[in-house]
């Protein structure tokens, strides 16, 4: 027994030592199918994509959404660019060719007065694009503000700001804003104030609910500690944190602003003549859809294609920055 010892003692092994490990054959190494196969090794060599990249990557896997974006981005060039494709302006009168079909003169057909109905479509989409995007942003920007201010004083600032809310909530707003804007003269910029003073009340809202739980996190706290003003808290620390709601809701209110806008101006107490959007266009064609269907039909087609195009990218958006979304998953594209 003692010679056994000895003789494994000599060799340097002892009875406890573990299998010494062996190594992966070189096979095994060189092999990329193998490595392939491996999902350690797959993740290793995946880079790693940055916040901004990722909410591309699952933006783009959503086709219907990548389909509003073109789609979107072809109507804004056709409402800048589109009236270098014609000698006549939208206020031009072609009192030789009343009601006339679309040719190749008039390619959109003319209206009951001779004005050319493809340079009012030009200029009708850019003023309802102008007043679309212009409300979306100012009712973002108000509603941002008065939802994260209510959420992070709390107390009675937060019991005032609500109860306005939900008083101009229940007001008909509809009413007020035709008044308003038949009694302006239906200027449009006087057409955003209106819209955006009586647009900001559900958003803020929303706002207001999401910030409660943000008022409450470390940073908020440390900040305060740090005796940072509120307004910068709120400015730099709360609104940021929302950026994903804000820009889903600026896409989408850019649908709610073009169908409230139209529906104003259809009724008349939008735009006025003799300046034209896409409602006055549908409003003045609607009493000839059946003899002259031009006049209605290209103007409904702009509207159509431009909500359209903005619901498919707001639906885009809010599946790209929700972390829960089918289409955010490997197997959830569309």
């Amino acid at each position: 027994m003692a010679t056994d010892m000895t003789t494994d003692t000599a060799s340097g092994a002892t009875p406890t030592d573990p299998p010494a490990r062996q190594a992966d054959p070189p096979a095994r190494q060189a092999d990329p199918t193998a490595r392939q196969a491996d999902p350690l090794a797959r993740q290793a060599d995946t880079p790693h994509l940055g916040l901004g990249r990722l909410y591309l990557r699952r933006f783009l896997r959503n086709r219907l959404a990548v389909v509003g974006v073109v789609i979107f981005v072809l109507l804004v060039l056709f409402s800048l660019f589109g009236g270098l494709f014609t000698s006549y302006a939208y206020s031009d009168a072609d009192f030789a060719a009343l009601t006339q079909p679309p040719s190749a003169t008039h390619w959109f057909g003319t209206n009951q007065g001779g004005n050319d109905v493809y340079a009012s479509a030009v200029h009708g989409l850019r003023r309802s694009l102008a007043i679309a995007v212009s409300v979306s942003a100012l009712t973002i920007v108000v509603a941002a503000v008065i939802g994260s201010s209510a959420a992070y004083f709390g107390g009675r600032v937060e019991k005032a700001t609500l109860g306005v809310i939900h008083f101009l909530l229940v007001v008909p707003s509809f009413l007020i804003l035709a008044l308003v804007s038949h009694r302006l003269a239906g200027d449009w910029r006087v057409l955003i104030v209106v819209l955006t003073v009586f647009g900001w009340m559900s958003t803020a809202r929303v706002i207001w609910s999401v910030s409660t739980s943000l008022r409450e996190r470390d940073y908020v706290t440390a900040a305060e500690f740090m005796g940072i003003s509120a307004p910068r808290i709120i400015l730099r620390h709360i609104i940021p944190n929302l950026g994903s709601l804000l820009i889903v809701n600026l896409t989408l209110g850019v649908v709610a602003t073009v169908l409230s806008e139209t529906a104003l101006s259809f009724l008349g107490f939008g735009v006025q003549t003799p300046d034209v959007s896409l409602g006055t266009m549908l409003a003045d064609g609607a009493s000839t859809v059946t003899s002259a269907p031009w006049l209605f039909a290209f103007p409904a087609g702009l509207v159509v294609l431009l909500t359209m195009s903005m619901t498919f990218v707001g639906d885009g958006l809010r599946d790209a920055l929700d972390p829960t979304s089918v289409t955010g998953t490997a197997g959830g594209r569309r």
